[in-house]
């Protein structure tokens, strides 16, 4: 009776033993993990809040908190149109996709830009392939759609360096490339630019360093950029909110002011506008969107400054910033859709 008193003693006095151990162990993890995201928060402590974008930590990382979904190139089954993707600059690693519709003979070709404020979103992401397959197919167009650098790891000029090397490549492509979508089936007389916010900003600016650097004329002495496309671009101006002005110079890094021509084109004097490398512009403006009044501006002054060029204005009542990149099937974005159509195709 004692011995099993006795035994049943020293089990207890394990079991303490081993609780007390368990809960040293647990203590100690809880300490550990506790430690750790201290350690965490104060290396993760916010340096610019670009919410719904992103956020940048001060330690450098960056969380994207959109744009980030990516889809491969494919035979779209809906459209019949086929894409493929190209790295054209293997130093930068930027890449194009393009998109091919399947139609007879000789296309215009489009140069296109994703939007997303220069921080999100690519030519991959499901929204812009979707978009691009609807458009390659409606507009009969080969379509390039520029997978450029974002901010802030790659702040601006990187996105403008990359739209020149893009529209570079197209040309190069279209007359060198004897086994390229664009030189078998693109027509080089009907070039075009175009994208929506940012990218619509990157366009405009592209037309802008073209005319200056002389790539805007054919040898007949034609535009050799035929049009660019506006589509809700990304302008601004200097009475912009404070919020606004400091996406700006997050954008940029401080370089370049609210008052300089690449987020203000109204800041440009007359003659400027007058070397636009393009023979048309297509402005799309929907009316509930806040950077309205500086696209509206925008036509207003490219149409003063004595440009030889036809500007032609597209006001979608109701409808916010960009609305025609989702639900392509409603009737306001298949007219939006139907407009960007019809200026890619006129004579």
């Amino acid at each position: 009776m004692a011995t099993r008193a006795l035994l049943l003693a020293l089990l207890l006095v394990a079991l303490l033993c081993s609780s007390l151990r368990t809960g040293d162990a647990r203590s100690s993890k809880a300490e550990e993990e506790g430690s750790a995201l201290r350690s965490r928060a104060s290396v993760d402590e916010v340096k610019f809040d670009f919410t719904p974008f992103l956020i940048q930590y001060k330690s450098g990382r960056v969380q994207r908190l959109m744009g980030t979904r990516v889809v491969p190139p494919s035979l779209d089954a809906r459209t019949g149109v086929a894409s493929r993707d190209v790295v054209i600059d293997q130093t930068t690693g930027l890449a194009v996709r393009l998109y091919r519709p399947s139609r007879p003979g000789k296309l215009p070709v489009l140069l296109y830009f994703h939007g997303g404020a220069f921080v999100v979103e690519s030519a991959f992401d499901p929204v812009y392939h979707n978009y691009l397959n609807v458009l390659a197919a409606k507009a009969g167009v080969i379509a390039v759609s520029a997978n450029y650098r974002l901010a802030p790891e790659h702040t601006l000029p990187a996105a403008y360096d990359d739209s020149w090397t893009a529209l570079q490549w197209v040309l190069s492509s279209a007359r060198h490339g004897s086994r390229s979508w664009l030189s078998r089936h693109g027509d080089m007389s009907r070039l075009f630019v175009g994208g929506d916010s940012a990218g619509g900003n990157i366009a405009h600016n592209l037309a802008m360093r073209a005319g200056k650097q002389g790539l805007d004329r054919d040898l007949d002495g034609s535009p050799r950029i035929k049009g660019v496309a506006l589509l809700d671009p990304y302008f601004l101006g200097t009475h912009v909110d404070p919020s606004a002005e400091r996406a700006w110079g997050f954008i940029c890094a401080g370089r370049y002011g609210m008052d300089h021509p690449y987020v203000n084109p109204m800041a440009l004097p007359a003659d400027a506008w007058r070397r636009l490398g393009s023979a048309r512009v297509l402005m799309t403006v929907s009316k509930q969107d806040r950077l309205g009044p500086w696209q509206r501006a925008y036509v207003d002054a490219i149409r003063g400054s004595g440009w030889d060029g036809q500007a032609q204005l597209y006001e979608t009542p109701g409808e916010g910033h960009c609305f025609f990149l989702n639900n392509l099937a409603s009737p306001k974005a298949a007219m939006h859709m139907a407009t960007l159509a019809a200026f890619v195709n006129r004579n």
